[in-house]
């Protein structure tokens, strides 16, 4: 069984997640973490519920977050920044003794070859990730042209294809929802195919602001994928 972090966004291979934990059931998955050899726990998306208190239903793809920094405070509270290193599929829940608990399997995703089964897809496949990656920078400038909160323009990514999709989908300016959709992509090459499709539909909503600038804000789009000012928090409402 691993110990398992339900949230309100999604944590994708490659990325850093910071977190500021102080609800008595996540400190001592915390401590418990700790105590393991390999300092990891599960993070999936919320479908629909809250992270605090229960009663959630949670997605059944996440990604195995491995904890790189840990601060305990006097309070009890942690301050810790995890990373995602692999993605991983759900089997079955345990109950939430003390804390959210699941039998879960790596999910890794499908070589490109196996996706196209074509010899060349390397090639293609780095082809692709540099076409997605001038898109995500020119949808990410127009977002901060807007007054948006975006991810850094000149944001690097992986040299290798596969953890670059994972880091492209991070980048881009879209909403929990399509990042979990993209999450669960069966490949590289499925996964920016996907992404460039919901680039066109954000492309096209600021476009339509910048021609009308009384219309406000896109709502979903309109989130910082970068690292967060403020880890969310977990604890007693």
């Amino acid at each position: 069984m691993m110990a398992m972090f339900p949230l309100g966004s999604v944590l994708l291979p490659g990325a850093v997640l910071p977190l500021h934990v102080f609800e008595p059931r996540y400190r001592q998955l915390v401590r418990d973490c700790l105590a393991a050899d390999d300092h990891e726990f599960g993070v999936v998306l919320i479908d629909r519920g809250h992270e605090v208190g229960g009663g959630d239903i949670r997605s059944m793809v996440g990604t195995v977050a491995r904890m790189v920094q840990v601060a305990e405070l006097d309070d009890g509270r942690y301050a810790m920044m995890t990373v995602g290193t692999r993605r991983i599929r759900v089997n079955t829940w345990a109950p939430d003794d003390p804390y959210p608990r699941a039998d879960v399997d790596d999910w890794p995703d499908l070589e490109a070859n196996d996706q196209t089964g074509e010899s060349s897809v390397d090639v293609d496949l780095e082809d692709r990730v540099a076409e997605v990656f001038g898109r995500v920078r020119r949808v990410n400038a127009l977002s901060s042209e807007l007054g948006d909160e975006s991810a850094d323009v000149m944001a690097e990514i992986s040299d290798d294809s596969l953890l670059a999709s994972y880091h492209l989908c991070a980048l881009a300016p879209i909403g929990p929802a399509d990042q979990q959709r993209l999450l669960e992509a069966s490949g590289p090459h499925e996964r920016l195919t996907m992404l460039l499709a919901a680039l066109d539909d954000v492309e096209a909503l600021l476009q339509f602001r910048l021609r009308h600038p009384s219309s406000g804000a896109i709502g979903d789009s309109e989130i910082d994928f970068g690292e967060l000012d403020e880890p969310p928090e977990f604890g007693e409402s």
